[in-house]
């Protein structure tokens, strides 16, 4: 099954209202980077043992590992969670950026490092989710390119 296949029907998969929501974040980040690489994650490890929630990528960057390893990886990832939505943006060097620059003006969510959670859209502003994402894809963490 192709990758955009498995994204429709985990999308349809999801109760309303996440459903909903999901499909309006899958397509403002379409907007956003038009023909990015899209992934799907099932949350499953090699023995289909579920280890983690399943996670819409979008993008392509470098990620280097812990032991030094690279490979590629998405730049944005959508999840569900428990009570709501994460949407995680990787390859940011500086921690605190996402929360310094977004936090205030995001409305009701939790910012760490690399990801912004919140309970559902009508909680959040998403002119400035949609900054903090587009922020994401034009910035790769320089520490992890491959070397020339």
């Amino acid at each position: 099954m192709s990758v955009k296949k498995q994204i429709e029907e985990f999308i349809a998969s999801q109760l309303e209202p996440k459903r909903s929501e999901f499909q309006e974040l899958h397509g403002r980040i379409l907007q956003l980077k038009p023909g990015c690489k899209l992934w799907f994650l099932d949350g499953k490890n090699a023995e289909g043992k579920v280890v983690s929630n399943p996670d819409i990528g979008y993008g392509s960057r470098p990620h280097k590992y812990a032991d030094g390893s690279i490979s590629e990886f998405y730049q944005i990832g959508l999840s569900p969670n428990k009570s709501g939505i994460s949407v995680y943006i990787l390859g940011i060097e500086d921690k605190k950026y996402l929360a310094e620059t977004y936090g205030e003006s995001l409305g009701k969510a939790t910012v760490t490092g690399y990801c912004i959670r919140f309970k559902t859209l009508k909680d959040i502003n998403i002119d400035v989710l949609e900054a903090a994402i587009a922020f994401g894809f034009e910035n790769t963490n320089e520490k992890t390119q491959r070397p020339n």
